[in-house]
């Protein structure tokens, strides 16, 4: 038996289907760094203008109508969008969901005009610095340093139109 086929939609940041998201980013900040996005409703309606249109967006990958993954962006400056909230429900993880999120993202981010994408990853989250170095994502860090000493790790991607 297959897979079902996954539905790949924008929505905008106060859609109930982002509260899964948001509550388990909340969670995993909170496991990993001791800190969370605070209040998910206020969360929500502070993200309204932060990642919505015509500047940002956010999207999801649903399974069944069930959010599995997703990923925002918003402006970073007139060529440059920056990547937040990239996130992979912890019961679909390592199938690679967060790589077509991110393939999503860069063919909207690229329809919207943007030539750049900037992004920054926590030093205690390996598999994201993992999933952006293998899609082709520079580092804007000393590699060589502890993760912990470097601080939040940024990186770029030049995308195409």
């Amino acid at each position: 038996m297959s897979a079902p086929a996954l539905d790949v939609r924008l929505v905008a940041y106060t859609d109930p289907l982002v509260l899964p998201l948001l509550a388990e980013l909340d969670r995993e900040y909170s496991t990993r760094y001791g800190h969370t996005l605070g209040d998910l409703a206020q969360e929500m309606r502070r993200g309204v203008q932060e990642f919505g249109p015509p500047d940002g967006g956010l999207l999801l990958l649903l399974s069944d109508g069930e959010p599995v993954a997703g990923g925002a962006f918003r402006r970073y400056d007139a060529r440059t969008a920056e990547l937040k909230r990239i996130w992979t429900h912890s019961a679909h993880r390592r199938r690679g969901l967060a790589r077509r999120v991110l393939a999503e993202l860069e063919r909207e981010i690229a329809e919207r005009g943007y030539r750049r994408i900037y992004l920054t990853t926590g030093p205690r989250q390996p598999e994201a610095k993992g999933l952006y170095l293998a899609a082709g994502y520079t580092p804007l860090y000393d590699t060589g340093l502890p993760p912990e000493r470097i601080g939040p790790h940024p990186f770029e991607k030049e995308i195409a139109p």
